[in-house]
């Protein structure tokens, strides 16, 4: 008997984005929730995901905001678009109670919404309301929980969770305030999950995109001298885009990521390692 390895199983050739990660999201199907308008992370996600094979559904806040997603929606074919505000009790449950119905299965998740009072936002930590600080958790931490525990019956056959958290988690920002420890309670959910749901094959990340300007980054106070901050500081001296990080969105859904959960995957272009 030859003592030569076995030959690995051929790998996919991924240098060809369009054609041949492609074939890896093929009949995928996947819920992207966070959408409200081209500008939003969750589109770049939503964009990237389709144009590399998977099958999407979306959803939309509320009737001000569908205008707003309808033509996107559209423009990615997208098989379902549903309302969606997690701070009503039963939306939730509605989505999924469709997506079941639709489809009986599902194969990741999308999570790309975060919410701060105003007021609470643009003060100091130490002065934040109760009510404010609770409302932040609920939008931007337990809602992403809620959803692992309703996509969990429906990826029998494993599957992919991903939110969206920021630097400001693990270091202190300026003027991210009252944000930092709720998305640092959800980078550890994160990771509690992906002990949880590990045994069923559902692997759980979140992504930390550098600073862009979306709708809901317009809330934090001087947002231009965090840009411009990130700029400067960033190994590549430059902002990123939801394109790019639509695309690694893409990787871990798609079977490149199989033997990795639980990480926070930076998007930054390198911000998050200067000091």
């Amino acid at each position: 008997m030859s003592d030569l390895p076995l030959p690995l199983d051929p790998l996919p050739k991924v240098w060809d984005e369009n054609a041949r990660i492609g074939d890896m999201l093929k009949g995928k199907r996947g819920l992207v929730v966070g959408v409200a308008n081209g500008d939003s992370i969750a589109f770049g996600c939503a964009a990237k995901l389709r144009a590399f094979g998977a099958e999407i559904a979306l959803t939309y806040l509320n009737d001000k905001a569908r205008p707003y997603v309808e033509p996107l929606a559209q423009q990615l074919d997208s098989s379902l678009l549903l309302p969606l505000d997690v701070t009503q009790p039963g939306q939730m449950q509605a989505v999924f109670e469709r997506i079941t119905q639709e489809w009986g299965a599902l194969d990741f998740a999308i999570h790309s919404i975060a919410f701060a009072p105003r007021a609470d936002l643009h003060g100091r930590i130490v002065d934040c309301s109760q009510a404010g600080f609770l409302q932040a958790m609920q939008v931007s931490c337990h809602s992403f929980i809620e959803m692992a525990h309703l996509c969990e019956p429906l990826m029998a056959d494993g599957g992919t969770l991903i939110t969206m958290s920021y630097h400001g988690a693990d270091k202190v920002v300026n003027n991210y305030n009252m944000m930092g420890p709720v998305k640092a309670a959800l980078e550890s959910s994160v990771r509690y999950l992906a002990h949880e749901l590990g045994g069923r094959d559902i692997r759980v990340f979140a992504v930390s995109p550098g600073p862009l300007r979306t709708r809901a980054a317009s809330g934090i106070g001087n947002f231009d001298e965090l840009i411009a901050k990130a700029v400067a500081q960033s190994p590549g001296r430059r902002l990123v885009d939801i394109a790019e990080v639509g695309r690694v969105v893409a990787f871990l859904v798609g079977g490149g990521a199989s033997g990795m959960t639980g990480d926070v995957i930076y998007v930054d272009a390198g911000l998050h390692i200067m000091a």
